[in-house]
Formats: structure tokens, C-alpha cells, sequence
């Protein structure tokens, strides 16, 4: 199996770090990039954002302060909000880690590092872009200031605007339920920017991007010698959310034998890292989400019923595309007008066809497949004004057709031996299966998230 990711950029004043980590990292990447200063790569960066940044927390002979690593971090996330960096440094204090990611640090990593756990800090945080990129609609959307964060004018999308303006200036916990592609991110943020946190930081911890061994350490944090690979403290997202909003997305991944000690944080507000022997006061507002159906979460066996009403103080459900059909020309035109100036395009039209084609499609993938068909057609279009066919939709809608081939040995073979529709119609039948939770799918076709999230992008899924 090849390498899982595209790019990966290490920033680091000494030879040696840039060395092993290029080493170390390169069966995770088709490329790793080293430097010695931002400003060399900072072109190439500025080309097309990396799926990793590690970037070194300290230039300067003899500085110690990270004050050189936290303003090009701050420089590196003015680019692009979405950029995923990870900080290095030999200099590990947990007010240097807090400071990192409160100004847009995904994690934080102490020199000298163990190899095992920066591969796996690396490789979730590589996971984290992807499922970024892939998980809804342009942070524009989001942004203060830039209009309503969730598109559409539908009764359903009114019910969830109302809901957001009378729980966001609140600190009540909130708990955001839907599919996978229906904008629970996009929600999580409209929340936390019109809040009274909206200055602070909204710290996201994607649980369905963490290895199940890791997520004690990455939400709770742990102090050096807790266990064989700790060589140094380490703070906690929960610690690093301090004074903002943590965001668990996919809370329906957290294992069971965790959600006592997260309920517990969230009951004393106050978090004890691994090995550590006293707890940390912490102020945080909580937002969760998850596509697992209700009635699961509402399973004992699955997910501790007091730790779901500690976190669904308010509740939103976010309605699935195929049930607000008067939205999707709006969604549509939105995402048309933001990758024609993405791409450097004329802005195509859609035809009446292409609008009625649209309107009519079932969308399993939500607003994150509608987003997928827009900036596609946007790409490849031959023509000023779109049809159905530029978004895939005729060859979507029909199954493919596997009759057995008569007068044969083994009469039931498929007709259709062709590999990449093979490939196209299994992967649509896992997700749909599974309700478009990228992580079962994987599970059943044998692939990594990012394998399949790879073949999505492939077939146009």
C-alpha cells in the first residue's frame, strides 16, 4: 500500500530534525518538504496548501519563547484558515502548547520526539485536512460577518437558524445531529461566532480522525513518564480550549470506557492528564456532533445516557438535502459563483434541465456531494451553460446492471467486467449502507478513510 497523503512540509533549523523527518514520514507522503525558514517554502505553500505543516517553534540561535513560530503561525492561518500546522520545538512548556493552538495549532509535538507518536500525531492530523476538505462547504460560509453560515430557505433550514441565534449567545452545551455532508462543522462554527467566546478559540477534535489508543492523550493530555513513549508534558485539547468552545465532532466515536472521564471533566470543569496527580481548571463550552443515528445514541451499550444530557442541553438536527429540495439552486448557484472565481473560470448557468435535474436527485452525500458536482462541472465544463450530464447525474442514478452471462462454466459471473465501475458501484453501496459514515464504509470495503475519501474524489462521489 502507498503513501496515504499528498504533501507534507517540515520547517526546522537543524539539518538533522529536517533528516529524520523526512525519513520517518515519507512512507506516510507521495512528498516531504523541508526547510530550515518559512520564507523558503513559503511559495510553495502559498501554491497549494500541504496536507501537514510542521513548523519549527523557534528560529533564532538561542531563542527559547516560540515567538518566532507563533507569528508565522499566525501567518500561515491568515492564508489559509483550514491550514493544518503542527508545532515542534526543543523548548516543551505546556503555556507554549496552550498559546499554539489557541492561535490555530492543530497539535503540538516536544523534541526529541518519539518516532511512533509523531507518525501517529502527523498521520491524524493529515486526516484532519483531508476530512476538512472534504466535509462541507467553504469556510466563507462560516465566517462572521459574511451572511448566514447554512444556505437555504427552506421551513427546515429555519427551524435550525432559529435554533442557532437563541442557543449561540447562550454557554448552554449543544448537541448537533445529522448526516455526514448535512454542515454539522459549519453549524458548530456559526455557533461559536456568535457567542460570547466568538474572540476566543474554537478548538475542534475530530474523534472519528483519532486512533481509539490516542484519544485519552489528546483530549486529557498526559505528563512526561505517564507511559513508555510521554517524554515530555503534554496539554489537552479540553486544556488547550481554555476560555472558548471545544468542538467533538463524531462524539458517537468516543469509547465507552472514556465517557465517564469526559463527563466528569465536563461536570467540575476540570480535566486530569494522564499520570498527572492534580486536575486543571478550565473554562470551555461545549459543542458536539455526530451522524450516529438517535436511537443508537439513546443505546446504553453505545453512548452513557448522562453524559448525553450533559450534552445536549439544546439539540440540532440538521435535515438530510433530499428533504429541503427548494434549497439545492441556492447551494447550487453559491458554490458555482465561489469555484469559478476559485478556479480563475467564467461562471457557467445552469439550464432549465440541469436545475430540474438537480432538484430531482436524492444527494445521499448531502450538501458535501452537491459542493463535489458543482466544482466538478465547474471544472470541466465545455460550455457557458450546464446540463445534467456535466454533473454526472445520468450516470449516477441507474445501479449497475449485473446479469449473469448465459451459456458459460460459471454462470454468474457479472456482465459488467469493467474494474473502475466495479470499483464505483461497491464504493457507492458501502456508503450508502452505512448512511455515508466514512469510517464503517472503509471498515467493510478494507480500506483506510483516506483510501476510500481518495476513491470518492476518483468516481465523483
Amino acid at each position: 500500500m502507498g503513501p496515504e497523503f499528498d504533501r507534507c512540509v517540515v520547517v526546522d533549523d537543524d539539518d538533522d530534525i529536517l533528516l529524520a523527518a523526512r525519513l520517518l514520514l515519507r512512507p506516510l507522503f507521495h512528498e516531504v518538504i523541508t526547510a530550515r525558514t518559512p520564507d523558503e517554502v513559503l511559495p510553495e505553500i502559498t501554491r497549494a496548501t500541504p496536507d501537514v505543516i510542521l513548523l519549527d517553534a523557534n528560529f533564532a540561535r538561542g531563542a527559547t519563547d516560540a515567538s518566532e513560530g507563533l507569528a508565522w503561525l499566525d501567518r500561515l492561518t491568515g492564508i489559509d484558515p483550514e491550514m493544518v500546522v503542527v508545532m515542534i520545538t526543543a523548548h516543551a512548556g505546556v503555556h507554549v502548547a496552550v498559546a499554539a493552538m489557541k492561535r490555530g495549532a492543530t497539535d503540538f509535538v516536544p523534541k526529541p520526539w518519539s518516532n511512533d507518536r509523531l507518525v501517529a500525531t502527523v498521520r491524524t492530523a493529515a486526516a484532519l485536512r483531508r476530512s476538512r476538505v472534504a466535509a462541507g462547504a467553504p469556510r466563507a460560509i462560516a465566517a462572521p460577518g459574511n451572511g448566514s453560515p447554512l444556505l437555504g430557505q427552506s421551513p427546515a433550514m429555519a427551524r435550525v437558524q432559529s435554533l442557532i441565534e437563541r442557543a449561540a449567545p447562550t454557554d448552554a452545551n449543544v448537541l448537533i445531529l445529522g448526516q455526514n455532508g448535512t454542515g454539522k462543522e459549519v453549524v458548530a462554527r456559526a455557533l461559536h461566532a456568535r457567542s460570547q467566546r466568538a474572540g476566543q478559540v474554537l478548538q475542534t477534535v475530530d474523534l472519528g480522525a483519532i486512533a481509539t489508543e490516542l484519544i485519552d492523550s489528546e483530549l486529557f493530555g498526559h505528563v512526561k513518564g505517564a507511559f513508555t513513549d510521554a517524554r515530555a508534558d503534554r496539554v489537552g485539547r479540553i486544556q488547550a480550549a481554555d476560555g472558548g468552545t471545544l468542538f467533538l465532532d463524531e462524539i458517537g466515536n468516543l469509547p465507552l470506557h472514556l465517557q465517564p472521564k469526559l463527563l466528569t471533566a465536563l461536570e467540575q470543569r476540570q480535566v486530569t492528564p494522564v499520570g498527572a496527580n492534580s486536575p486543571v481548571k478550565v473554562n470551555i463550552r461545549v459543542i458536539a456532533a455526530t451522524n450516529m443515528p438517535r436511537e443508537r445514541l439513546m443505546d446504553e451499550r453505545v453512548f452513557r445516557q448522562d453524559l448525553l444530557y450533559r450534552l445536549n442541553t439544546v439539540e440540532i438536527t440538521l435535515p438530510p438535502l433530499n428533504e429541503r429540495p427548494e434549497d439545492v439552486i441556492e447551494l447550487a448557484e453559491h458554490f458555482l459563483a465561489h469555484y469559478a472565481a476559485r478556479y480563475y473560470r467564467p461562471r457557467p448557468e445552469l439550464s432549465q434541465a440541469a436545475r430540474a435535474a438537480l432538484i430531482a436527485h436524492e444527494w445521499p452525500g448531502n450538501v458535501r456531494a452537491l459542493r463535489h458536482a458543482v466544482e466538478r462541472a465547474t471544472i470541466l465544463a465545455a460550455h457557458p451553460v450546464l446540463e445534467p450530464e456535466d454533473f454526472g447525474l445520468e450516470a449516477a442514478a441507474p445501479r449497475a446492471v449485473t446479469a449473469p452471462v448465459s451459456g458459460g462454466a460459471s454462470g454468474g459471473v457479472a456482465a459488467d467486467l469493467n474494474l473502475d465501475r466495479v470499483e464505483r458501484r461497491l464504493v457507492e453501496e458501502a456508503l450508502r449502507k452505512h448512511g455515508y459514515n466514512i469510517t464503517l464504509a472503509a471498515s467493510e470495503l478494507g480500506l483506510s478513510r483516506a483510501a476510500l475519501y481518495r476513491r470518492m474524489e476518483k468516481h465523483g462521489l
